[in-house]
């Protein structure tokens, strides 16, 4: 019994997550990574996403976060009507001196696994950005 029963579950188990919806089965988000490419030290940057409802039924978008508090997406708090777009603007907020890679989650109400787009750059200090944006094109 154990033997049919284990393998009857699994079976199971499968089937139900592969008919799971997945969020690009409702979304398309215009770029799933934004560069920020150099940026000053303490100058927030902000980019806005544009999610696009490609299902035939209104989307809602029931929560967004960023892997680190310095990443920052607003909720889009209106559904998305079918065909329509809407923007999720995200700020980084450039505190650190480093390169970064951040991911940022947009969770839709009856979707188990939110999307996920990632923004990138590199924050330089004021003097060493104003250097690079003096010199730029000339290398």
């Amino acid at each position: 019994m154990k033997k049919v029963l284990l393998p009857v579950i699994a079976l199971f188990f499968g089937v139900s997550l592969m008919a799971q919806t997945q969020a690009d089965s409702l979304i398309k988000v215009n770029v799933e990574k934004h560069d920020f490419g150099k940026i000053k030290q303490n100058v927030p940057v902000t980019y806005s996403f544009e999610i696009k409802n490609i299902s035939n039924k209104p989307v809602v978008v029931q929560n967004t976060w960023a892997s680190c508090g310095c990443t920052t997406p607003e909720k889009i708090t209106e559904p998305i009507a079918p065909g329509a777009t809407a923007k999720l603007k995200v700020q980084y907020n450039a505190a650190a001196l480093a390169t970064f890679n951040k991911d940022v989650y947009i969770q839709l109400a009856g979707v188990t696994n939110p999307k996920t787009v990632h923004i990138s750059g590199e924050v330089l200090a004021a003097d060493a950005y104003d250097t690079w944006v003096k010199n730029k094109g000339k290398n």
